[in-house]
Parts: structure tokens; sequence; C-alpha cells
């Protein structure tokens, strides 16, 4: 039983956690290869999919600066701390209300995107469900111990996603299934395709799902270096993307590539050397397996702090009932992987991410730089009046 003693000690451990510039580099480059290297991202472009992945890197750079810029106006706080200096709490506990079932069902999307790979491709006689709950307990788990438990788990295991997939590269080359002239013609169908590729999806998916690190930013130690940090993350995870994605085009061809639902482990399957080296399943299962666990728990994360802005109780206490419900709402989502493909490219896009993810953001930056503004002016007005 927690003693009033227990839970001041529990909540000032809580305000001292922070993570290094280190740690936010790989939580930056594993979730943002997240779910988004399991299902592929810009393959409507077809063959000039890598273009449209290279064209949001550049954008995906603005909106990192946006997200740092609202969070450098009010040092030191959070995204929903920093609600309520715009709006006043009541009005900033409604968003935040909004923005936890936000986080949350973005962490249902990413364990159901886990879900599906693993249960289709890898352990096809093991129920969804059980898939489901394995990785939320655990997700529930290291945000119990902390942020910095998540921090340290990327650190460690980041250097084997760059040796996995150098590997995977050399062993699809040496196999002779990765043909470039697959990107040929660039621009065949001209710049539309590559167009609707980029708006909005692939600006909000993976990008603009940078909102969640307004959380993680302002517990950044050396915050003064942050933004250099960010940048290199998104430039990183961004170039990695791309190669993947040109990886996928070379290896399987357009045609393949749309009709395949996880084009990264259909590529590595291609891999053949001597009737030797094949299966090399594991090493994509890896890649993937750790940048859904890291992305799902920052999502969490995000999700839990809104709770703890709300009720003023540490998010730790959360965690596991919000893991249960993470767990069960992952399958109750869609009926199929094919309607939980349709909802994320049709209707998420459109009514979740670009008005939480870019609209209610723009307008509490207005209204903080009016509020910071108006308080400057204010010593002075007085002096005038003397």
């Amino acid at each position: 039983m927690l003693t009033e003693r227990t839970f001041k000690r529990d909540w000032c451990g809580m305000l001292k956690e922070n993570i290094s510039l280190s740690q936010l580099l790989t939580l930056l480059i594993n979730f943002l290869l997240g779910s988004a290297i399991v299902v592929g991202v810009g393959g409507d472009a077809k063959k000039d999919a890598w273009i449209a992945i290279a064209a949001a890197i550049m954008i995906g750079f603005g909106i990192m600066l946006f997200y740092y810029f609202l969070i450098s106006r009010v040092p030191g706080q959070n995204f929903f701390e920093i609600m309520e200096f715009g709006f006043k709490r009541p009005i900033a506990i409604i968003f935040s209300i909004t923005y936890v079932v936000y986080f949350l069902y973005l962490a249902c999307r990413v364990v159901r995107d886990f879900g599906e790979l693993i249960a289709s491709a890898i352990l096809p006689s093991t129920p969804i469900e059980i898939i489901s709950l394995t990785i939320c307990l655990l997700m529930a788990y290291i945000l119990y111990l902390g942020l910095e438990v998540l921090g340290r788990t990327s650190e460690i295991f980041t250097p084997y996603l760059f040796g996995f997939l150098f590997l995977l590269t050399i062993l699809l080359f040496a196999s002779g299934n990765a043909n470039l002239y697959e990107i040929k013609p660039v621009l065949g169908d001209g710049l539309k395709p590559v167009l609707n590729a980029l708006f909005p999806t692939l600006i909000v998916f993976p990008f603009g799902e940078l909102i969640a690190f307004t959380l993680i930013l302002p517990v950044v130690t050396n915050f003064k270096y942050c933004l250099r940090v960010s940048m290199l993350g998104v430039g990183i995870a961004g170039s990695l993307l791309l190669f993947a994605m040109f990886l996928m085009i070379v290896t399987l061809g357009a045609d393949a590539l749309q009709r395949s639902n996880f084009p990264m482990l259909s590529s590595a399957r291609e891999v053949s050397i001597g009737n030797f080296i094949e299966r090399i399943d594991a090493l994509v299962v890896f890649i993937m397996m750790l940048g859904i666990l890291v992305k799902g728990s920052v999502f969490m994360f995000a999700g839990l702090k809104g709770l703890e802005y709300t009720f003023r109780l540490p998010y730790r206490y959360f965690s596991l009932p919000v893991a249960m419900i993470v767990s069960s709402f992952s399958i109750l989502i869609s009926v199929n992987f094919g309607d939980h493909w349709q909802e994320g490219l049709e209707i998420v896009p459109y009514f979740l991410h670009l008005p939480l993810q870019f609209g209610l953001p723009s307008l509490l930056l207005i209204t903080v730089l009016w509020k910071r503004r108006k308080k400057k002016a204010k010593p002075g007005v007085k002096g005038m009046k003397f």
C-alpha cells in the first residue's frame, strides 16, 4: 500500500526523470522507422516512391522545427502544460483528454501492425490476441520503470538495426535479386503520383506523428542541443526509410511492392545464396520489432503523460491498465488487415492527423506567442503611466 511519503518520493523521482541526447537520437530513429518500415510508405508513387520519401524528409525537418519551436516558447513544460498556459486548465483538460485518446489510438494501430505481421508471416498458428497482449505487457513494464529505461533500450539495440540492415543489403545484392533497372523510368508517370503519395499520407505518417515528442523533448538533458540532435535523428531515419524503399523497389518491382502487405519482409525472403543462405526473416523481424516497440511505447507514454496531467498522479500508476486497454482495442479497431489498412489511409489522415498534428498545435502556438508578447508589453505600459 502506497503511503503519502512513498507517493511524494515517486512524484519527485518522476519529475527528475530525463534522457540523454544519444537516447533521444535513437528514440527518434526507431520511432520514425516503426510501423513505416513494416507496411512501407509512399507505395502509391510506385517506382517513384523514393522521390516522394525524399521530399517528405525535407518537410519532416520543418515539422520537427515547428514542434521544437512550440516547446521552446515555454521552457521546461511539456505539450499538456503548455496548453494550460495558452488556454487555462479547464479548456486544457478537454484538449488533453482528446490527445490522450488520440495517442492511445495510434498505439493501438501500431500494435495491430505488429500483430498482423507476426500472426500472418511468422507465427501463423498463434492468435493475434496473444501477440498483442505480449507486446503491450512489455511496453507497460518498460514505461513503469520509466522513460530512461525506454531510452536505454533503444540506445543499446539501435546499432544492431544498422548492422542487420547493412547485412540484408549485402545479401540481397549478392544473391542477384536486386535489379537497379526497376527504378526506371524516373518520373515516368509525371509528378502527380508523387504528390498524391506525399499529401497528406507521407507528411502525417510518419513525420507528423513527431508530435508525441513534445512530451519527451522537455526532459532531455542539454536542451540547447536538442534541435540539432532532433534534426539529425529525422535525417537519419528519413534516409533509412528512403534506402529501405529503394531496396524494396529494386528487389520486388513496383507491382509486387503494391501487392505485398509487408514488402520489407517479402524482400528479405528473396535472398538465396547457393541454396544455403536463405530465410533471413529474423533480421527484418528484429528491425521491425524494435521500431514497433519504441513507437508504441512513445505513443503510450504520451497518452500516460496526458492522464498524469489530468488527474495529477504519476503516469506509472496508469501503465498497466492502459496497456490492457491498448491490447484490447488493437483487436477491436478493425475487422481485418484490409479494413485496418483502409482506415489508416482514407480516414485517419484527414479526420485525426491533420487537425491534431497541425491544426490545434498551430492555434496553441499563436496563443502562446500572443500571451508572451502581451506579458512583455505590460512593464512598458506601466512605465508610460508614470
